[in-house]
């Protein structure tokens, strides 16, 4: 049975995509880990599937050369990547391991006009010595940073061979655990967690995550700008901010925060700073700021904007329930990883938004005060209200129509949390198991032209914009 931590559910790291930027780029860094003693001359990066038609807008020849050149996603400073790029570019030099060796952009990255049988995202790194392949690895990226050695077809994660107290495949199993040990789902997600990392690694993770999260709700609100890629997208949520403020002037985060709070707690006012906090985050995210997995980066406002309405305008109970809230979140978003997908490019968006939106849900409910069963209920109300969500983004950006759908995600988790702790989940006649593997068929019989190809919907109609290259 597969182990997941919900810290590998919850990543640090760089938009615009979990699966199109920081799975190539890690896999990148995971290339040049196992082949660091060959004497190689070259690098050649090919690119298949999903990651080609819309690897452009999603900047996956950024994060493969980002990843080759050895940066961290965790840790670069984002506000340098183009200065980074434009020294690469002109200077036809890639600085590998130490070892600068000659790299072309244009032509050493190569966009194939094919899918490829391992995944429909798939990246292949090959080495070359005077001109001879020397070795190649082909990786499928397999949504939310995750991915796969094609050559060895299992998940490249730590945890997947560790044994843990409370296994878990589904969520029947989650709840047979509380009702056994009388107690909520992030008591079994933390017991399951001291067998990953010891209790002082957990608890930095877990404010490490938090600290992401309302630092780039708060970039996102504090700048302005167009986006790049070409569709000349205006953020938004500065605005937003500064008209909901007030048009206060805020002197730091500090400050931001204790805006907020004072801020009119009216239904219309609280409804439109989820919206915001949403946007602001996805604004950063397709300008390549620093976001968390949530599970993925395309979905990446949906929990912040949930865990902040809570933060903000609930009776908050300190950075204790912050955790509870990402433990029960990232155990729903394992269980869907696990019995599903969490990748637009094999489920469509269903797979990201919805999955965010239920495990929001599940997050919220538990810190309000529900029980494990209304928890799941939650989760299961907005996965199900997700079914059937394609993805289908205007010339391959995650902006069009994925930065407001991350604001439609965190209202409909609190909704779903509303109801389910509003009823009684003994009568609920769908269960989240259920929509897990009705999500599965959905995915499996949707066109793959709605599986983040831009090939279908709102791409479609809107061909004629064209990335910037």
């Amino acid at each position: 049975m597969q182990s997941i931590s919900i810290f590998d559910i919850f990543k640090i790291g760089v938009g615009p995509s979990s699966s199109h930027t920081l799975g190539p780029w890690q896999a990148a860094r995971d290339f040049l880990t196992l082949f660091k003693e060959l004497d190689f001359d070259r690098i050649k990066v090919d690119l298949y599937g999903s990651l080609s038609k819309t690897g452009r807008g999603h900047a996956t020849d950024v994060a493969v050369q980002m990843g080759l050149a050895g940066y961290d996603p965790r840790t670069i400073n984002t506000g340098r990547i183009q200065e980074y790029l434009e020294v690469i570019r002109s200077t036809e030099t890639l600085v590998v391991l130490g070892k600068s060796i000659p790299f072309q952009p244009a032509t050493d990255i190569v966009f194939q006009p094919k899918d490829h049988e391992l995944h429909p995202n798939t990246v292949r790194f090959s080495t070359y010595q005077n001109g001879q392949l020397q070795r190649s690895m082909t990786y499928a990226s397999i949504g939310g940073g995750f991915f796969e050695r094609g050559e060895i077809g299992e998940d490249q994660t730590q945890e997947q061979l560790v044994q843990l107290p409370y296994p878990i495949q589904t969520a029947a199993d989650l709840l047979e655990y509380t009702e056994e040990q009388d107690c909520q789902i992030s008591d079994i997600v933390f017991r399951n967690e001291r067998y990953f990392h010891d209790l002082r690694h957990i608890a930095l993770q877990a404010d490490a995550i938090l600290d992401a999260m309302i630092r780039g709700v708060y970039r996102g609100c504090t700048t302005s700008g167009i986006l790049p890629g070409g569709l000349q997208v205006k953020r938004r949520a500065k605005t937003m901010c500064a008209d909901l403020s007030g048009r206060h002037h805020f002197e730091g985060l500090d400050d931001w925060i204790a805006t907020i709070r004072a801020s009119s707690p009216s239904f219309t006012q609280v409804n439109k700073w989820i919206s915001c906090f949403a946007l602001a985050v996805n604004e950063e995210n397709a300008a390549l700021g620093r976001v968390v997995t949530s599970p993925t980066n395309g979905a990446a406002g949906v929990i912040p904007a949930v865990l902040l309405y809570y933060y903000f305008f609930c009776e908050y109970g300190g950075k204790d329930k912050v955790r509870q809230f990402l433990f029960t979140a990232g155990e729903v978003g394992c269980l869907f990883k696990k019995g599903a997908t969490i990748s637009a490019a094999v489920g469509g968006c269903q797979a990201e938004i919805g999955v965010s939106s239920a495990m929001a849900a599940a997050g919220l409910t538990e810190v309000l005060g529900g029980t494990p069963k209304q928890a799941l209920m939650a989760a299961e109300i907005a996965m199900e209200h997700h079914l059937g969500l394609t993805c289908d983004p205007i010339g391959g950006l995650v902006q069009i129509p994925c930065i407001e759908r991350n604001a439609m995600g965190a209202i409909k988790a609190i909704t779903a949390a509303n109801l389910a702790t509003s009823g009684d989940p003994d009568h609920a006649i769908v269960h989240l198991d259920t929509v897990i593997k009705t999500m599965w068929q959905t995915a499996q019989d949707m066109n793959k032209k709605y599986k983040e190809t831009s090939e279908g919907g709102l791409a479609f109609h809107l061909s004629v914009i064209q990335p910037e290259c």
